[in-house]
């Protein structure tokens, strides 16, 4: 059964952002402590896992993947989804919400044809004005995208006909439906809460358009990046992010991202390139300098884009810093050198973004990786995290608990300048949590066709590493403190080869083999 506040999600989230002053500091009862566990020896992490891949994709929202999950429309020639008959329900799409909803449009199934779609508005303050004070009825208004005709699409959503690999996910492993953007805003804010559950602290380079009071709530470039623009926003962040945490553990870990491999080096200055053609027959360049979160801070940043000095050195410290193309990943891994933390992020092409990318391409993308990462031997002891960096500005019913109140120009969730009502001496433009976005836990350690109803926020998997590890945290009023635990999608005592395997065709995203 669902949680009875989840059948009055507006309300109670409403109340929430009037009376929620003291709620972020009493968000860490969500969250268990770590689990003790030394299966087969192990005494280095506090779970069985010993290698977390992030796979972090971008820009879609619960409901625009997952809002009528497990009920796929199955016709004819496309992709079929057929749910297992013990399947558990989300939080999605009701009758009612897609026949009579409050907003000025009803939500309509898009299908594998409509996979390329336009951009929407995903602006900090723009989101807060969509979810109008919790009743989450002025998407069409306020984050229709602004090159879309139809500006209605906002509204739309996929089903498992197009999304089809990651529903199959969602059957074999677990699934959260009440996971949630750590604040509102655009990709640079999520990256940010992914490896250090904090927005303050930045400092711009050149302008000032996407920081307020010391907060980053737009998408500037990372300072300490050869291929960010010369001509836009640049910004710096100060404080720790949990890079810098896994090394003074000296746990082995690294970003790697498609396209970071530089085109050309003149003079030292790495330039990014590279393209990959998506299936709208669009050209599209591999490396966004936004996407990539430890580029912003100078401790783990690798501004020229330098090359590992050896397969060995993938995951330690030498001159590339952690930071690293997608291709030194499955080098590091195809010689027995997996790093204990890794977080991959797509070519842009494949991270489906809308404008550029597609669920299509997401999901050769999704279904190519994780098929290699089973077909190892590390697979009986990693986790693959699939999540998002934040909702695109595509509609979700679900307004979240707002654990961070702010009083800004930019904030407008209850009003003209007001999230509600922000404690003495809280950080500023970090009105959250943010829209509601999916997130997956695929592992042999994975509860099976579960969905987990419990609050997280990108930040959970910022927590999962630092008490896997014993890393500690970040500090500086960072979410990872108050973040509820990922831990309710595992079952720890489980026999890693009793979930079995799932083969996924990349193309279609059906099963092509379960089980051994």
């Amino acid at each position: 059964m669902k949680k009875s506040w989840r059948t009055t999600s507006v309300i109670a989230a409403l109340g929430t952002v009037i009376i929620g002053a003291t709620l972020f500091a009493t968000a860490g009862a969500f969250a268990s402590g770590p689990v003790t566990s030394t299966v087969n020896g192990n005494k280095s992490t506090t779970t069985p896992i010993q290698h977390v891949v992030v796979i972090f994709q971008e820009n879609v929202s619960f409901d625009h993947y997952f809002g009528t999950y497990p009920n796929a429309t199955n016709p004819a020639g496309e992709p079929a989804f057929h749910a297992s008959a013990n399947t558990p329900t989300v939080n999605g799409l009701n009758e009612n919400l897609l026949t009579n909803n409050p907003n000025s449009a009803n939500p309509a199934r898009l299908d594998p044809s409509q996979a390329i779609t336009c951009d929407q508005d995903h602006n900090y303050t723009d989101e807060q004005k969509a979810y109008d004070n919790g009743l989450a009825d002025k998407f069409v208004q306020y984050t229709t995208g602004g090159s879309c005709t139809d500006k209605n699409i906002v509204m739309d959503y996929y089903d498992g006909n197009t999304v089809t690999g990651l529903w199959n996910y969602a059957q074999h492993y677990a699934m959260s439906d009440n996971s949630f953007g750590t604040t509102f805003g655009p990709s640079t804010p999520g990256a940010l809460n992914l490896i250090s559950g904090q927005t303050h602290g930045a400092v711009a380079a050149t302008q000032l358009s996407n920081i307020v009071n010391g907060t980053i709530i737009g998408d500037s470039d990372p300072q300490y990046d050869d291929c960010s623009t010369t001509s836009g926003n640049v910004a710096a962040m100060t404080g720790t992010n949990v890079g810098d945490l896994l090394n003074a553990k000296n746990v082995t870990w690294g970003w790697f991202q498609g396209g970071f491999r530089p085109s050309a080096t003149t003079n030292g200055v790495a330039t990014c390139g590279t393209k990959h053609t998506n299936i709208g027959g669009v050209a599209v360049t591999d490396y966004s300098p936004h996407h990539e979160p430890f580029q912003y801070y100078k401790s783990t940043a690798n501004p020229h884009h330098l090359p590992p000095t050896s397969t060995s050195m993938i995951g330690k410290t030498d001159q590339a810093n952690h930071q690293y193309d997608i291709q030194d990943f499955w080098t590091a891994v195809n010689n027995g050198n997996m790093p204990a933390v890794s977080y991959l992020k797509a070519p842009a092409y494949q991270d489906g973004h809308a404008g550029y990318s597609d669920p299509l391409d997401e999901q050769t993308f999704l279904t190519t990786t994780i098929n290699q990462l089973q077909k190892r031997p590390e697979w009986k002891n990693t986790a693959v995290i699939i999540a998002y960096d934040d909702s695109d500005g595509w509609y979700d019913h679900v307004l979240g608990p707002i654990v961070s109140q702010s009083n800004s120009a930019a904030d407008a969730l209850t009003g003209t300048g007001t999230c509600g009502t922000a404690k003495t001496g809280a950080y500023e433009d970090r009105c959250g949590y943010g829209p509601r976005l999916p997130l997956l836990v695929i592992s042999p350690y994975a509860k099976k066709n579960y969905i987990d109803n419990s609050v997280t926020d990108q930040s959970s998997i910022l927590r999962f590493i630092e008490d896997n590890w014993n890393l500690g945290r970040i500090g500086d009023q960072s979410f990872d403190a108050a973040a509820g635990t990922l831990n309710n999608m595992f079952n720890f005592q489980a026999d890693p080869n009793s979930n079995g395997y799932l083969f996924l065709n990349p193309k279609t995203g059906e099963p092509i083999s379960n089980g051994r």
